[in-house]
């Protein structure tokens, strides 16, 4: 699942085969908009950290289920909906009088979950405006953790819960297939040299864009595993920003297939499992992906070998203008679309461990914000997913699937 809405690039030339696959829609028709009939049970507001964990993310889609969902027995109030999903919006509609219930950009859904035949889009209420010029949270004061934000919960009655899920995660793939080609780039119709040549004359994602379209990164693994053995990896969102939102590998269980192999790292980005993408869909889904290869022997999978921590540049000429981003206790919370920020690599959700070749990583909230805030030019940092540096650092206990 895609904190803060997240936008897709498919498969790039290593996976132009799979570059149509990441979900059940053809893309024209996400560009158009599709609908789904469902029956709406309501709505619910929930109480939030700004960056939950995956498993309290699922407690919270189940939270808002036990709140709205009638118990077992007692007539449910439901309204007959359609369910449009688009490139650029999710609205829904009266099925009777097809008046507008409901109308979210795509952008500000936060979380998919399918529960059965039960789907929960959360969409976190924009947040004010800090005194900050650039977006930077300047506030002193109580621990990220200890911070609450409303969270909005609709939910939603459909036989094809599943699909709908699958179906939004495709539409952030395609909305960023679109950005890319208004931006003067067709990764379908480029050659590889082509498409490094238009990447060198773009600046956009830094390293990203040049290091996932060389092939020598992509790579077609085959693993070896026992019936009943479980792979034996944690696995996290490459975060919002990123310019290929699917999973990443965070840990790996010792003694496990993966580690076992020899042929994984942490850090490394994985495309498809058996010929299944990845890419675009909702964390819970991949790992059911992952646990769903239990009874296999032999696991096929893409990668894109990345180091974990990611590098980012942004450019910023004059103090006047917005960074694009904030950040909370060192952990990147949200990412202005088309800003210098977005650009340079900034992700959402990952942790700053590094800025202008100083670590940050035990360094106070107020002087990361002053750091950043007072910083022109060229803009050197170093990040990585914040629920891979707390396994990293012990801070959480890893689960392996």
């Amino acid at each position: 699942t895609w904190t803060e809405g997240s936008s897709a690039l498919s498969c790039l030339f290593c996976f132009s085969a799979h570059f149509l696959l990441p979900g059940p829609c053809e893309p024209e028709d996400l560009i158009d908009g599709i609908i789904f009939a469902a029956n709406y049970l309501g709505s619910t507001q929930l109480l939030s950290e700004r960056n939950p964990s995956k498993n309290i993310r699922m407690m919270q889609a189940q939270e808002a289920v036990s709140r709205v969902k009638s118990p077992e027995g007692d007539a449910q109030t439901l309204t007959e909906v359609d369910l449009f999903i688009s490139t650029q919006r999710i609205k829904v509609l009266n099925a009777d009088t097809q008046e507008t219930m409901m109308d979210n950009a795509l952008r500000t859904i936060s979380y998919i979950a399918d529960i059965g035949n039960i789907v929960v889009l959360m969409a976190r209420r924009r947040m004010p405006r800090t005194a900050s010029q650039d977006c930077i949270e300047t506030t002193p004061g109580a621990p990220e953790a200890k911070k609450q934000y409303k969270m909005i919960c609709h939910v939603f009655e459909s036989e094809d819960a599943q699909l709908i899920a699958q179906s939004i995660g495709q539409a952030f793939s395609v909305a960023y297939q679109e950005f890319l080609r208004s931006n003067g780039i067709n990764p379908e119709d480029l050659s590889q040299k082509e498409y490094s040549d238009i990447i060198n004359t773009q600046e956009m994602y830094n390293d990203d864009l040049i290091h996932f379209s060389n092939s020598d990164n992509c790579k077609e693994l085959q693993l070896e595993k026992q019936k009943g053995e479980i792979l034996g990896i944690v696995i996290v969102e490459s975060g919002w920003g990123s310019i290929l939102p699917t999973v990443i590998l965070a840990n790996m269980m010792n003694g496990g297939p993966a580690a076992r192999s020899g042929k994984l790292s942490i850090g490394d980005q994985i495309m498809s499992i058996n010929n299944t993408s990845l890419v675009g869909l909702p964390l819970a889904t991949c790992q059911g992906i992952v646990k769903g290869l239990k009874n296999q022997v032999q696991v096929k999978l893409n990668i894109v070998s990345c180091p974990p921590v990611t590098t980012v540049l942004i450019k910023r000429p004059d103090l006047k203008y917005q960074l694009g981003f904030s950040v909370q206790n060192g952990i990147i919370c949200s990412l202005m679309r088309g800003g210098i920020a977005e650009r340079g690599g900034v992700r959402v959700g990952h942790r700053i461990i590094e800025i202008n070749g100083q670590s940050v990583v035990a360094t106070a909230h107020e002087k990361i914000v002053q750091a950043l805030s007072n910083s022109v030019g060229e803009i050197h940092m170093k990040t990585m997913p914040a629920a891979m540096f707390r396994l990293l650092t012990g801070q959480e206990t890893p689960m392996y699937i």
